[in-house]
């Protein structure tokens, strides 16, 4: 489990990173820029994680291997973005595997610590929208997860599997895999064909300021 574990959590950062770094050319940073986006959108999860769980240091701080990777994968997508950009949509590509990846890898690593199921998964949630959402955020824009298609419901979905899957005594590695992959398989349909929970409406304006100045203008006329 510790090894499926730290697998996962590789495979997450370098999905996550690639996504981070793919934003950044998108919105023309130079090289600095792009590899703090995509360090910041492969770890982030990952080290909310380990706060709230009390494992610490985190492991994206404490081992070189994830900053390895993520520095691998902004320098690779900063010299070479058309290798990356030859897939369709690259960024939401990326950051559905990504928050499928981290979703079940936190859950499991929750699950490890001795918390319930219920904040388990939870849990296993925000590692997976952490990394869009400092990402989004470093870029000034709305995070994904508060406006797009059923992100962290999918990631909610993904981690339920692994916590059915382990109250059930399944074996765990079939659990994880299929927690991943049914995460990214909502999120990516989801984004080809609309799907989204209801959006608020905009409140209608008021008509009583609209009025105010008429109505002076017509007491200043009946007084004359």
């Amino acid at each position: 489990m510790e090894t499926l574990l730290l697998v996962l959590d590789l495979v997450g950062t370098l999905v996550f990173a690639l996504s981070g770094a793919m934003a950044g050319v998108k919105n023309r940073l130079d090289l600095f820029g792009v590899l703090v986006l995509s360090y910041s959108a492969g770890n982030a999860g990952g080290i909310a994680r380990d706060l709230l769980i009390g494992a610490v240091p985190p492991a994206a701080i404490s081992d070189w291997r994830y900053l390895a990777v993520s520095m691998l994968a902004g320098i690779v997508t900063f010299w070479r973005p058309s290798v990356i950009a030859r897939l369709r949509s690259p960024v939401l590509i990326f950051d559905a595997a990504g928050l499928g990846l981290f979703a079940v890898a936190g859950t499991q690593k929750a699950l490890a610590f001795g918390l319930n199921p219920a904040m388990a998964a939870l849990l296993g949630m925000l590692t997976g929208i952490g990394g869009g959402m400092t990402r989004d955020v470093l870029l000034a824009e709305i995070p994904t997860v508060l406006r797009a298609d059923l992100y962290a419901i999918a990631a909610l979905a993904g981690a339920a599997v692994v916590v059915i899957g382990a109250a059930l005594g399944l074996q765990s590695t079939a659990v994880t895999i299929a927690g991943a992959v049914l995460c990214f398989g909502l999120r990516f349909i989801a984004i080809r064909r609309g799907w989204h929970l209801p959006v608020a409406d905009e409140p209608e304006p008021s008509t009583k300021k609209a009025h105010a100045p008429k109505d002076r203008k017509d007491d200043g006329a009946r007084r004359r």
